[in-house]
């Protein structure tokens, strides 16, 4: 019977182990990813169970524990055995959460009583690389005229992230950390803690990044990495705002490096944040990777 005993935490060393399991069962979102779950294992504090060939993730953040649905090889008993496990331990009224289409249509089979929920903050944004390298069209004459905008208005140099350059980027964090008063935003303080971290353990991690310089001096920056054979991953994207149009200028440039490799980019979701939502729906999506959350009843059966 799975139980709590079962479960890890995930830590660096636990690198290969992930990158192996993945590339047997790729992912398509990023909460799942091990970048991911090391950089923000300060607030999220990830653990993982290695049952039957599936990897289970569990997540706690501010006293609230909830699970991932297996990773692997379909075991509907198995599925059962988590089922049970989020309604024991999850003190929460979304248990399970992250459940892919084919992952619920599988749960609704066990027992079509579950309450299944969309879970739109937590939807990504895939984009076709070539669209946000290129700006093709009508719609998106905004955004390339304010990117050219950027480009005429100011000196600018692109480069790789590297351990060279390193000091730099910290500096650059401390920087747009003041120009948002992270310190008295509580999002924006974990997300920095969790760039910082990826920024600090970049050679030990499957990332990479680019800067943009604005008359030497670091503007924005990017890391990313490849999330599965046809799509990249977006895990970071910062700018100085005093710079107008850099924004869309790290956008761009990271697309256009991208676009060789892979056909699409995921942008991560907005979290239910109605500015990001907007930004994210001005590049036009190609699809969104959608996602469910099983939801608590008061009085839930018993699965058998």
């Amino acid at each position: 019977m799975l139980g709590k005993k079962d479960f890890k935490p995930v830590t660096l060393a636990d690198r290969a182990f992930f990158e192996r399991h993945y590339a047997l069962y790729p992912q398509t979102h990023s909460d799942n990813t091990f970048t991911s779950m090391i950089c923000w294992n300060h607030f999220m504090h990830y653990r993982y169970a290695y049952v039957k060939g599936n990897v289970i993730l569990a997540c706690t953040a501010a006293g609230v524990t909830r699970l991932h649905p297996p990773v692997g090889p379909r075991d509907p008993e198995l599925m059962k055995e988590v089922i049970r496990l989020a309604l024991d331990m999850g003190n929460n009224n979304k248990p399970l959460m992250l459940i892919d289409p084919e992952t619920a249509k599988c749960m609704k089979e066990i027992d079509p009583d579950l309450i299944l929920v969309p879970d739109l903050n937590h939807f990504e944004y895939v984009y076709r690389a070539f669209d946000l390298a290129e700006l093709p069209g009508k719609k998106y004459l905004k955004i390339r005229s304010q990117l050219n905008k950027f480009r005429k208005n100011y000196r600018h140099t692109v480069e790789p992230i590297t351990s060279e350059n390193r000091e730099e980027i910290m500096e650059f964090l401390v920087k747009w950390c003041e120009s948002k008063r992270c310190k008295n935003n509580f999002t924006l303080a974990h997300e920095i803690e969790a760039f910082s971290y990826a920024v600090e353990h970049l050679t030990e991690l499957p990332l990479r990044g680019l800067l943009i310089r604005v008359d030497s001096q670091v503007g924005a920056i990017s890391l990313f990495e490849r999330l599965n054979a046809n799509t990249a991953l977006i895990h970071f994207e910062k700018g100085l705002t005093d710079y107008e149009g850099i924004y869309k200028a790290i956008n761009a440039e990271t697309a256009a490096v991208l676009a060789s490799e892979v056909e699409y980019i995921n942008r991560e979701s907005d979290l239910g944040a109605s500015g990001l939502r907007k930004a994210k729906l001005r590049y036009h999506p190609h699809h969104m990777v959608e996602v469910y959350s099983l939801k608590r009843r008061t009085h839930f059966p018993v699965i058998t």
